[in-house]
């Protein structure tokens, strides 16, 4: 699999590109908007990681140009802008998959693999409950189709209470089956994170029955 890597800060482009390269991946490496355009026009991409700040423009510009000309080929978002509008931004000009900075290699990795097995239609480790669809791989979710921004142990709540919806969990076990070996942590932090939960899906989202503990209604 052939990547471009799309990235102005030359320490971490070449990280990166030794990181992907270790795990497989061709990768060429551009600093600036018109050596990526370059590149992509000259040579067949399975995937783009693309920086958005970059010396001689916005990579938003890129990504359009490159839709625009009808390639079709994943493109994933590395960018330090972490807010709502930046996202919903790169993700409606046609980016696939949008990465915050700072971000731990290995996420990458992983997020790239999923985007080229959706790309080749194999399947993915989505699963949808109701309302809420959750990459497990990726650790992402969505609400009525629009993404959530979860922190680990609220994803890691939300996925345990999806896949056991069935079922109602005291304090007592989410702390069990959630986060084991973390003793040290008050119960009625569960009930934060619960709190959490509701305000980024909805009020209904999980139910609260005295004395059984919490559900998840979806």
């Amino acid at each position: 699999m052939r990547l471009l890597l799309v990235e102005d800060h030359t320490g971490l482009g070449r990280l990166l590109q030794d990181t992907l390269s270790g795990q497989g991946f061709a990768v060429d490496l551009a600093e600036d908007m018109a050596s990526a355009d370059g590149l992509l026009q000259s040579f067949p991409y399975d995937l783009v990681v693309l920086d958005l700040g970059l010396p001689d423009g916005d990579g938003i510009e890129l990504l359009q140009s490159l839709r625009a000309r009808g390639e079709k080929m994943p493109v994933l978002i590395l960018t330090a802008r972490d807010g709502l509008a930046d996202r919903v931004k790169g993700l409606e000009a046609g980016a696939d998959d949008y990465l915050v900075k700072p971000f731990h290699p290995e996420e990458l990795v992983a997020r790239i693999r999923a985007l080229l097995r959706r790309a080749r239609g194999e399947p993915t480790n989505r699963f949808k409950v109701g309302r809420l669809e959750l990459d497990m791989e990726l650790k992402r979710a969505w609400w009525d189709g629009q993404s959530v921004h979860l922190s680990g142990r609220e994803y890691a709540l939300l996925e345990f209470l999806a896949l056991h919806a069935e079922g109602y969990f005291s304090r007592e076990a989410l702390m069990e089956k959630v986060w084991p070996g973390e003793a040290a942590i008050d119960p009625r932090t569960v009930d934060t994170y619960v709190r959490y939960l509701r305000r980024k899906l909805s009020p209904e989202a999980i139910e609260t029955v005295r004395n059984l503990g919490y559900r998840f209604l979806g």
